[in-house]
Parts: C-alpha cells; sequence; structure tokens
C-alpha cells in the first residue's frame, strides 16, 4: 500500500496498533472494549503522527515516488486531515476514562487538549498562509502518546489490591 495510495499509513497503521491487542489478550484471555479503544487510539494517531513528519520531508517522499498525503494534496488538505484524526484520537482516548480512574481522566483531558491545540495550531498556520513547523507536532504527538499510555500504566497500578 506504501506506494498505491496516500492513505497508506492509515491502512498500514493496523499493523501498529496490534501489540495492543495481543498484549491484553496474552494477559487477560480476552479481548474486551478496553483493548479495542486502545487499539482505536493507536489507528487514529498514526496520520497525524506520520503526515506531520510527511510535510516536512514531501520531497523525499516524491523524489522516492511514495504517494504520501502531502505529496500528492495541498498542506490544508492535509493539515484538515491531520486535525480530523487527532480529534478522533483524543476522543478515544477520553473514551477510556468510563474504564479508568481519576488519574488517567486527568491525564487523557490535559493531554488531549494539548494535542488539539497543536494540531488546530497547524492547520491555523497553514490556512492563513503562514510558515508553518509540521515537525513540531510530529515530536509533540510522540509526547501524547506515551503520556496517556503511561497514565493508563500508573492508573491501572494505582488500582491493584494492596499487598501490605
Amino acid at each position: 500500500l506504501k506506494r498505491r495510495t496516500s492513505q497508506n499509513v492509515v491502512w498500514g497503521g493496523a499493523a501498529g496498533c496490534m501489540p495492543v491487542m495481543i498484549g491484553w489478550s496474552a494477559v487477560t484471555g480476552t479481548i474486551q472494549w478496553p483493548a479495542l479503544v486502545m487499539f482505536l487510539i493507536i489507528f487514529f494517531w498514526t496520520p497525524p503522527h506520520t503526515w506531520a513528519l510527511a510535510m516536512r520531508y514531501k520531497e523525499d517522499y516524491k523524489a522516492a515516488g511514495v504517494p504520501m498525503l502531502p505529496v500528492v494534496a495541498t498542506e490544508r488538505q492535509v493539515t484538515r486531515q491531520i486535525l480530523i484524526y487527532t480529534w478522533a484520537t483524543v476522543l478515544a482516548t477520553l473514551a477510556l476514562v468510563l474504564a479508568t480512574g481519576w488519574l488517567y481522566a486527568v491525564v487523557a483531558v490535559l493531554a488531549g487538549a494539548w494535542f488539539l491545540v497543536m494540531a488546530h495550531q497547524l492547520y491555523s498556520g497553514v490556512k492563513k498562509g503562514r510558515p508553518v513547523k509540521p515537525l513540531r507536532l510530529f515530536l509533540q504527538s510522540n509526547n501524547y502518546l506515551a503520556v496517556v499510555f503511561c497514565a493508563l500504566a500508573v492508573d491501572s497500578a494505582l488500582a491493584l489490591p494492596q499487598l501490605f
């Protein structure tokens, strides 16, 4: 798919989501809705993360003949897609609040707001014809995912019964 469609990261991204499903099923012996939501978080997160990087290295992808979205679409179209997928990521992240405690809820809301601000700034800059730094969103998207999943792990650990 990488060389055939500009949606390559969307469909190829599903493979990157599988470790969550495999890990959940290995530990619990089942597939439950929180595992599916974690799958969706990574699935929706992958396009804005990858397209921000591809915006920065657009000419390299073009020279290599890889039809990444930034190669075949306008910056405005790309940043609109980034914004849509960022909203989907944050909404999926917030869905896990139903299965977690207060720590995860607070982190998910704050990190989600921050990620959305970053994506909106990128879109707004392109829309207004200003120079933008998409690599900033790429780097911050890494932080977002790490913070959310660390909060999920810590929140889960806090919910374990006390051993002593």
